[in-house]
């Protein structure tokens, strides 16, 4: 689904509008479909109103500010409570469909969506609701979502379900050191500002008798949190069981304060405006790099985990947006060893990266500044390297400070730095522009086996 809005953002012109509207229109739908689930409830404005600080204030405003698939994820997982929802008032099986719809699409954008449907089916079985099961239109919408799903399906069957590799390199160099507390800490912290929205919520629908018909929800919450704990997930990984828990949290806290206690809806609003406006450079770069930087360290931010990396330490910036910076300057730098070749040398040269992030950045800004495509056998890039590749002249750029230490080097005729980037606190600071030229035979034999090797990984 990415891809799809990606295709279009290109036909667009990558304008930086584009990149910002897809994220932009999903948290929009998000909180519409989680105030549909309020107002199904009979919320009214204040509810409303309280439903809509965990988008300004929180985790969301960075989540819905970023091109990533974790947008559309979360949309689609508050999609899945909500047909659920209302099915279990109207009875109505069209939103059995839209069930079935949304977890189709939702694979589409994501595959951790499978995880939220099966907590949310194994919460359904606990409850009176387990009927569902025998309801036909059941079947007859999840057939839909599979063959919604069933082409990314294939395509996975096809390449040996790469998917599975992917996690197992996760959970290798990631997931293995993330410990329980961290993961259970981070689901406090992401959301703080609003907190006690949220917990008012999974109280409400686990244990209050008025909400039995909802139970499925809190279920579902504590299936997922236990399957993430399991398996060491990331703690923005149950980012879309919130949307809901805050519906349901909002109501309860409306009803709470609708005669004696409205006092306290001062109180609820100006709770989340004040540390939500603290912690608004946590969530969103709203200034420099350096001035951010500064920022965090006067603000003690290193306690709160929030400038911790996939390297498992600490930096001065979130990585979000230290992988934000020096894009251009890696591609200038590029362009600025490609130009020292002759017209015969550049078509033979070929521009590859350590990883994928610096390959979709010298393809950002290929055309700008006059270059090639650039290749990675990182990710996705590796299924787009050609079949037969032979490699006269190679123009690298390597995250690698050894890299001139390796003895393929020796198999080229030539080989130098021509660069390095330089750009403050981006995390590819320090990273190496290598030009070499001349490449042997044994060369190109290592790397045809080496990407042989790496492709034989994904079967």
């Amino acid at each position: 689904m990415l891809s799809i809005f990606a295709w279009v953002t290109h036909v667009f012109g990558d304008g930086m509008f584009w990149i910002k509207f897809w994220p932009s229109l999903f948290g929009t739908a998000t909180f519409i479909i989680a105030g549909k689930i309020l107002l199904s409830l009979g919320g009214k404005s204040y509810a409303l109103m309280l439903l809509f600080l965990p988008f300004i204030f929180g985790v969301y405003l960075r989540l819905f500010f970023l091109f990533q698939p974790n947008s559309p994820e979360v949309f689609f997982w508050t999609l899945i409570v909500y047909s659920i929802t209302r099915f279990i008032q109207t009875g109505n099986n069209k939103w059995l469909y839209i069930f079935g719809l949304s977890v189709g699409l939702g694979m589409m954008a994501k595959y951790s969506v499978i995880f939220f449907t099966v907590s949310v089916l194994c919460g359904l079985l606990f409850t009176k609701y387990r009927t569902i099961f025998l309801n036909k239109h059941f079947w007859f919408a999840s057939l839909i979502g599979l063959i919604i799903f069933l082409p990314n399906l294939l395509w996975q069957y096809n390449r040996h379900f790469p998917v599975f590799h992917h996690m197992q390199e996760l959970q290798k160099t990631q997931l293995q050191f993330i410990s329980p507390f961290e993961f259970l800490e981070g689901q406090l912290l992401m959301n703080i500002p609003c907190i006690f929205i949220w917990i008012t919520g999974l109280c409400y629908v686990s244990f209050s008798k008025d909400a039995k018909k909802y139970r499925f929800v809190g279920l579902a919450y504590s299936i997922v949190i236990i399957l993430f704990l399991v398996g060491h997930g990331k703690n923005y990984y149950a980012l879309g069981a919130y949307p809901p828990l805050f519906a349901f949290g909002a109501y309860q806290l409306e009803r709470f304060t609708s005669v004696k206690r409205k006092i306290l809806r001062y109180v609820f609003i100006g709770v989340p405006l004040i540390l939500g406006t603290l912690m608004l450079p946590i969530a969103l770069p709203v200034f420099p790099p350096l001035q951010l930087a500064a920022f965090y360290e006067k603000m003690h931010t290193k306690k709160t985990g929030a400038l911790k990396w996939e390297d498992l330490k600490d930096h001065p910036l979130p990585q979000d947006f230290a992988d934000m910076l020096g894009w251009e300057e890696m591609a200038q730098k590029m362009s600025k060893a490609y130009e020292t070749l002759d017209s015969n040398e550049k078509k033979h040269t070929i521009l590859y990266c350590d990883n994928y992030g610096m390959a979709g950045a010298i393809t950002f800004y290929a055309n700008k500044y006059h270059l090639p495509g650039a290749y990675s056998d990182n990710a996705s890039f590796l299924y787009w390297l050609p079949e037969k590749m032979h490699i006269d002249n190679l123009l690298l750029l390597t995250d690698d400070k050894n890299e001139m230490e390796h003895d393929f080097v020796k198999d080229f005729s030539f080989a130098r730095v021509t660069d390095s980037i330089t750009t403050p606190l981006a995390r590819e600071r320090g990273d190496l522009i290598i030009l070499l030229k001349g490449g042997n035979d044994a060369f190109n034999q290592m790397f045809k086996e080496k990407i042989e090797k790496d492709k034989a990984a994904f079967k």
